[in-house]
């Protein structure tokens, strides 16, 4: 990442999408930290379109001694590795093409024959400062000398066939962007000398250099750019938000004082420090879901516009599997909006993306399956409630359209319970009220969801509507009877609370 003094952040890109990403990933800096009046840059470069001005100043490097140019075959450089490594050396260049005669040089290139551009290293890497490691580089001459063979690291600047490598490339670029930092991962703290020195070549002033730990996963393996660990692009289908995914990202690495890491756009900049941690990041994908429903839940207290994105999200996603796998409620395609609203409004926190959000819902738009009534507490619940049953529906039942609310049905819950809790029925004992409501919980809850975890019942069966709520728990009626055909012993209480 680079960053230019007088942009609140910046922007850096080179080859491929990058740019349309990165695009992607400042949108919401736009939308939430700039005014009308303010301008935010965003500097593409595409080294692909920069050829001639990299040649010009890989030129420069050549005619001030700090390049050369160096003709030695794939063949020869092979074997000269082959060689180094049977000696226990490092492979670098031994510098065999640096004091060609010029006319034997111009020979060559007259004659076409491919070369690359090596830079030609100090006899001492300059040290500079890192902002997190300190004091950097190497005082020692790098000229190594074992066994009689000289050895340089001459890094390729321009290969044979005429593009740029990283070496150049960043270090001009940087330069024409006026970029003052430079965050990038410590894997090339050790070529940073080299850039250095090229920037002293050329008469410039280096930028200020962080080094930071790579970013792992929980195998501690290095994510890549290849693949898609970390697809921005994959995010953004996903539902993630811009402002949760730049909140996940900046935490990478990088400690603060606060005491949550919720960071709003604002904050970050508000507390932003290059205080960044040592050694490798293990990126903890949890991390960006609970970012995800804390974003959730701010948007839904805005009541805004970014709440009318979620909801236009998930009511696709709904429309799209009631689409392709028909059998949905019915009232999902006049008030399917409206009802995902109240949804969020509840359930803001459970919030992850909008798929996950739906399919954790699922028993809010078509019928799900009940699992099987086979465990203890099914058969508690039953052997007090199984000979209600009816009588729980009539009551629940007699809730009118304009009442059927968490509050209208919670009113009828409470009083089914004390009902029930009053009434003996034969060779039982008496249950108190609120181990009756427990159970009417939990009938319900199996009922309406199947047995899912989920909001309350009270909020599903208003969500479900009364007509589908009350059908649910017919069928419900209907399973426990067959049930009870296979089962004794579940209860023989009477009706006298109807």
């Amino acid at each position: 990442m680079r960053v230019r003094d007088g942009l609140s952040l910046v922007l850096y890109h080179a080859y491929g999408t990058q740019g349309q990403i990165l695009e992607g990933i400042l949108d919401p800096i736009d939308r939430h930290h700039f005014t009308p009046n303010e301008k935010r840059t965003l500097l593409t470069i595409f080294q692909s379109e920069r050829t001639i001005i990299y040649h010009k100043h890989a030129e420069e490097l050549l005619n001030s001694g700090h390049a050369y140019r160096c003709f030695c075959s794939t063949e020869r450089l092979n074997a000269l590795a082959r060689q180094r490594n049977e000696l226990g050396l490092s492979g670098e260049y031994d510098r065999a093409c640096l004091h060609a005669e010029s006319s034997a040089t111009e020979k060559r290139l007259s004659n076409g024959e491919p070369y690359v551009i090596r830079l030609k290293v100090p006899d001492r890497f300059p040290i500079f400062d890192d902002i997190v490691y300190g004091t950097v580089g190497q005082s020692n001459e790098k000229r190594l000398q074992r066994s009689g063979y000289n050895a340089y690291d001459d890094s390729i600047l321009i290969k044979s066939d005429g593009q740029p490598t990283y070496h150049l490339a960043n270090v001009v670029d940087d330069h024409y962007m006026e970029i003052s930092h430079v965050i990038r991962a410590a894997e090339w703290m050790s070529s940073t000398s080299k850039h250095v020195s090229m920037y002293r070549a050329f008469g410039w002033t280096p930028p200020e250099f962080a080094h930071v730990g790579l970013l792992q996963n929980s195998k501690r393996e290095k994510f890549s750019k290849r693949n898609d660990d970390l697809d921005l692009q994959n995010f953004k289908k996903e539902g993630i938000f811009p402002e949760a995914l730049i909140n996940y990202v900046s935490l990478f690495g990088w400690s603060h004082k606060l005491q949550n890491d919720f960071l709003r756009l604002q904050d970050l900049i508000n507390n932003f420090s290059f205080k960044f941690t040592k050694g490798n990041t293990i990126v903890a994908p949890t991390k960006l879901f609970y970012l995800q429903k804390q974003y959730a839940a701010k948007y839904v207290e805005e009541n805004g516009q970014d709440l009318d994105n979620m909801v236009e999200r998930v009511s696709a996603v709904a429309e799209e599997n009631l689409k392709s796998q028909p059998g949905g409620f019915d009232f999902m395609h006049s008030n399917l909006r409206y009802r995902v609203k109240l949804l969020l409004r509840k359930r803001a926190t459970s919030y992850t993306t909008p798929q996950m959000f739906f399919d954790n819902h699922i028993y809010l738009f078509r019928p799900v399956s009940r699992r099987p009534l086979d465990s203890k507490t099914d058969h508690w619940v039953l052997g007090l409630l199984y000979d209600r049953l009816d009588a729980i529906n009539l009551q629940i039942s007699r809730v009118s359209t304009e009442k059927w609310t968490e509050s209208g049905i919670g009113d009828v819950i409470r009083k089914l319970s004390n009902d029930i809790s009053t009434t003996k029925p034969p060779g039982t004992d008496l249950a108190g009220s609120k181990e009756v409501q427990k159970a009417i919980n939990k009938y319900l809850r199996w009922a309406i969801t199947g047995g899912r975890s989920g909001p309350g019942n009270l909020l599903i069966m208003e969500l479900l509507g009364r007509g589908v709520a009350m059908k649910l728990l017919g069928e419900a009626i209907a399973e426990c009877k067959t049930f009870q055909g296979q089962e004794t012993n579940l209860g023989t209480g009477d009706s006298s609370f109807e």
